[in-house]
């Protein structure tokens, strides 16, 4: 999952460059159709050995990533890299309340005050001098529930169903609805930008990597973790977010930001560290 977080944290550089070439959903739909070709060719064994439920569970992973993935690479158009990639960690805080509605175990007081802390660290991080979300704030935040949601539905069905499956199908599922919606969503495209070397190293980079490999190591990954665990490990994608995209897009990090950043990341600790026993 820490392998995971390092491929993604630096996808947020690559995503803010392609963005701009690129409409988002057509850049999606490339990269998933993509990832799923290289999957199905992989692990086609796996594929003919699903079930029915199988396959509903990860047209549902399909869906949820779909979401996701448009409201983060969206929200990517109106905002900074480093503030897209922390405001999209808020997924961690999100977790445990939506697992409590799925298993019934309720969050305990140090979830809530993490979660409380969160928000504080995120108006610091967010919020512009006349007190309001930057658009692209506001998408990325929805984003982080998407990917809390998905998240908690890997967690449930990895129990029973096979992860490598779960993966292909989920990934065949996100490229097929972001084909369906790309023409409404952003017009006509020229495939012929497809043809720029730099472009299509980028590509490559979201496809085999930030997609293919990443979501194998998290499907996998997460049989053997909670959700909650699982949620504060791939928080650290946010830190290698930050990190590559001051490096390399030349971000600007002001003391708000740097506080803002550091109470979020306290509260992810204080949302995970280890109960006391009665």
């Amino acid at each position: 999952l820490i392998l995971t977080t390092m491929i993604w944290g630096f996808a947020f550089v690559v995503m803010k460059n392609s963005v701009d070439v690129i409409p988002p959903t057509y850049l999606l739909a490339v990269r998933f159709s993509m990832s799923a070709v290289l999957l199905a060719l992989l692990f086609y064994k796996n594929m003919m050995k699903a079930d029915r439920e199988t396959i509903l569970c990860g047209v549902i992973l399909g869906i949820f990533l779909c979401l996701s993935y448009q409201f983060q690479t969206y929200g990517l158009k109106y905002t900074t890299a480093s503030k897209n990639a922390f405001i999209t960690t808020l997924y961690v805080i999100i977790v445990p309340f939506l697992y409590w509605i799925v298993s019934k175990k309720r969050p305990t007081g140090r979830n809530i005050a993490a979660a409380f802390i969160a928000v504080i660290g995120l108006a610091l991080l967010s919020l512009q001098g006349d007190l309001t979300i930057n658009f692209g704030d506001f998408l990325t935040l929805v984003c982080g529930l998407m990917f809390a949601v998905h998240m908690v539905f890997i967690d449930k069905f990895t129990e029973h169903h096979d992860p490598i499956a779960l993966t292909v199908i989920q990934i065949l599922a996100a490229a097929i609805i972001n084909w369906i919606c790309a023409p409404f969503l952003d017009g006509s495209f020229d495939f012929a930008v497809l043809a720029n070397q730099s472009l299509i190293v980028g590509l490559l980079y979201l496809a085999v990597f930030s997609t293919t490999v990443s979501y194998l190591l998290q499907n996998i990954g997460q049989k053997y973790l909670s959700a909650s665990t699982s949620a504060i490990l791939l928080s650290l994608e946010s830190v290698f977010g930050t990190l590559f995209s001051v490096i390399f897009l030349k971000d600007v990090l002001t003391g708000k930001m740097l506080v803002g950043c550091a109470l979020m990341f306290a509260a992810l600790i204080l949302s995970e560290l280890p109960q006391k026993k009665k």
